[in-house]
């Protein structure tokens, strides 16, 4: 679509000089690298850059035209505001009510990405259908997602992230979903949130951005959000495995070679779902995917094929093989009830060899942290044949596999990811199972990368 300068300004509540107000906008960028003809730049301001040293970079690339907050001395097109990064998420509002598309948004805990994945490839057998790509799930991720729907998109599935209160409020009040998805409450961010109760109140913060009609899809076997049947005013749908009350069902579950098995029973169907990743937490992923393509009216095959079919991405379950040693990368992020549930594909994972799990630190766990660590170590302790760490928190978490049984000879710690795939690469052998997995911030796939590396040298002098 293409806007006219006095259009965006208008969505924006910002001032543009009479003689620029006809200037056509075919793209906004806040990548000054990414200008060109026909594109607005919005100089953002950050805690460390403000983007509008770049402009003479933008104007130069062919942006032909700038929105800012510090007023250009030459004669150039540009919008003014008082706060850019506040303008950049009205024109995404704007441009959101001028589309008019389905917007499903999606949070919780744990499982967002994967959940906004499978959706999206349940809703784009039937539908033209975008979604928010990598982690763009920030008040300038979601922005940035919105206003890169091409004018023909049906429905936008937008991932929506917070770690503080009035955040999800926020992206709520751009995106406006018609269709709300909680995956569950965890304790992910607990250090700003307080507590599970204070993470089911940000979540749910959510629906500020909905309308009467809209309809939320909650996990009915989470105790606090099956209490929202009788808070919530929207109309409200629930999945699950455990709760025989939800509309949505999972029953008769299996994990088979090469993924799991299912069959979804709810809203007038009864259907088989084979998913080719492991865990039960994927099961809760693909059925939250599967309830909201009832909701819109999918065909059960079509959406049996897209999640046959379905890959997960960005370092999230990601599993590759060095010879005939296998590597899990889940590194994108940890929480403790995505460490539980990794743990348990490791513990359950069909191996001639050893199960390893190499764990990074949980972060943002607050006054919690050592007591999740702790708790996570003697989870591992019965998942794992050995368990290596990396991070301060780690720690911790070895004294909860030792008192959990495991040897302590099997119990390692390590402060560089060099010096941990150093130790792996002497004790790795031919059929044993390593996951990775810890938080962002840990970076555990270096490590992994280190590895590989060494695996694949070992393997070649070995020929």
């Amino acid at each position: 679509m293409s806007w006219t300068l006095k259009q965006l300004a208008h969505w924006c509540g910002g001032k543009v000089q009479p003689e620029f107000e006809n200037v056509e906008i075919t793209a906004i960028t806040t990548d000054s690298k990414k200008a060109a003809k026909g594109s607005l730049f919005v100089a953002l301001i950050g805690e460390k850059h403000n983007a509008h040293k770049f402009i003479p970079d933008a104007l130069k690339a062919g942006a032909s035209a700038v929105l800012v907050s510090e007023p250009q001395d030459a004669a150039i097109a540009q919008i003014v505001v008082d706060n850019t990064h506040d303008a950049y998420g009205a024109l995404a509002a704007g441009y959101r009510t001028a589309l008019e598309p389905v917007v499903v948004g999606i949070t919780g805990s744990v499982g967002k990405t994967t959940t906004k994945e499978m959706t999206y490839a349940v809703l784009n057998t039937t539908y033209k259908t975008q979604k928010s790509e990598g982690n763009h799930n920030n008040d300038i991720g979601v922005p940035m997602s919105i206003l890169e729907l091409p004018e023909d998109t049906q429905y936008a599935v937008l991932e929506m992230g917070m770690n503080h209160f009035g955040e999800m409020a926020y992206l709520t009040s751009i995106s406006r979903p018609n269709i709300s998805v909680i995956t569950n409450i965890g304790t992910s961010h607990i250090e700003y949130l307080g507590s599970r109760d204070g993470i089911l109140q940000a979540k749910m913060e959510i629906v500020q951005g909905m309308s009467k009609k809209d309809v939320l899809v909650l996990n009915g076997d989470e105790p606090l959000l099956w209490n929202q049947r009788e808070q919530s005013k929207l109309k409200t749908y629930f999945f699950g495995v455990e709760n025989p009350l939800c509309d949505v069902l999972a029953e008769d579950i299996q994990q088979l070679d090469g993924g799991m098995s299912f069959r979804v029973r709810g809203m007038g169907h009864q259907f088989e779902i084979f998913l080719p990743t492991d865990g039960i937490h994927a099961v809760y992923d693909a059925l939250a995917a599967v309830t909201v393509g009832m909701l819109c009216r999918v065909k059960p095959e079509r959406m049996q094929q897209a999640l046959s079919r379905f890959r997960n991405t960005g370092m999230r379950q990601e599993v590759s093989t060095v010879g005939n040693v296998t590597l899990i990368a889940d590194c994108y992020n940890a929480s403790p009830e995505s460490m539980d549930a990794e743990l348990n594909v490791l513990g359950s994972w069909n191996c001639t060899g050893r199960r390893i799990a190499v764990l990074g630190d949980m972060l943002e766990l607050g006054n919690r942290s050592m007591a999740e660590h702790y708790r996570i170590g003697r989870i591992a302790a019965q998942k794992a044949d050995m368990v290596y760490t990396y991070g301060s928190y780690t720690k911790r978490l070895l004294t909860g596999c030792i008192t959990g049984g495991m040897a302590s000879e099997n119990c390692r710690h390590f402060e560089t990811h060099e010096d941990l795939a150093r130790a792996l690469e002497a004790i790795v052998k031919d059929g044993d199972v390593l996951l990775f997995k810890g938080s962002r911030g840990m970076k555990m796939e270096n490590a992994l990368e280190l590895l590989r590396e060494k695996l694949k040298e070992r393997q070649e002098k070995s020929v």
